[in-house]
């Protein structure tokens, strides 16, 4: 494993200033949340040394679990299953996507492999402790407005070509999401590549369309429908990002 991340907040934001306009429109891109060091280490840990999952929403008539429920399948089990029992499932999800459900990324499921002892030494733990320690939930706690954030569910995702997450919204089993956000880590990414996350109105015209970018933390209200575009075939690099959602339940992931 790589040497351990020095994971800091970058000490000049300005959380004030990013306050007030979460407060306005229930959403806040802010750039260089981390120091630069810290954000390059985060990069290339990322790009270089993540064993990824491939996670999806289960497509009718298929056979690795029910119907509607998510399934995350390691390299090893997408190795049996073969290049065409794979592709024959990806074109059932592809299928419950043309009526809005689903999704198609990969993930590293930060929370679980923490508490279930996946990876030992692997930094990507720091970064789960760093993004359930007092000093991001006080920072992100108060950019949101909210009285108490005890948690920051985390996933680390990577989007490759074809991948996709249709429109929706994030309530939560008994409303305990105070906030999403995307902590993004993509490097150099082009608009005609997809990937881009969009806000919808009523009318299902997208509101706003943001980019992937590097060292950029986005927070907005979840209940808002967003969606993320699909990556274009001719994309030329992977979008990182680190994603979940501020909570306000207890436990604690972290103690």
């Amino acid at each position: 494993m790589s040497p351990s991340i020095d994971f800091k907040l970058n000490p000049d934001l300005d959380v004030a200033h990013y306050a007030r306009l979460y407060a306005k429109t229930g959403l806040v891109q802010i750039p260089d949340i981390l120091t630069e060091d810290t954000a390059n280490a985060v990069h290339e840990m990322l790009a270089r040394q993540i064993s990824w999952r491939l996670v999806f929403v289960a497509p009718e008539g298929g056979q690795v679990a029910d119907y509607g429920s998510v399934v995350c399948l390691d390299q090893a089990e997408m190795q049996a299953m073969g290049r065409d029992g794979l592709q024959q499932i990806i074109a059932g999800v592809m299928e419950m996507a043309r009526k809005n459900i689903g999704f198609l990324y990969s993930s590293y499921p930060m929370i679980q492999a923490y508490s279930e002892g996946w990876d030992p030494g692997h930094p990507i733990h720091q970064l789960t402790e760093f993004m359930n320690s007092p000093a991001f939930l006080d920072f992100g706690c108060e950019v949101i407005g909210a009285k108490q954030i005890t948690k920051a569910d985390c996933q680390a995702t990577l989007y490759s070509r074809g991948h996709f997450l249709t429109r929706h919204s994030d309530v939560g089993m008994n409303n305990e999401r105070r906030a999403a956000y995307t902590f993004g880590f993509t490097r150099d990414w082009q608009t005609d590549w997809g990937g881009l996350l969009m806000f919808l109105d009523d009318k299902q015209d997208v509101e706003r369309a943001l980019m992937p970018r590097f060292n950029l933390l986005s927070l907005f209200d979840g209940h808002r429908i967003h969606s993320v575009s699909p990556i274009s075939p001719f994309a030329g690099a992977g979008r990182y990002q680190i994603t979940g959602w501020l909570r306000d339940d207890l436990p604690p992931f972290i103690s």
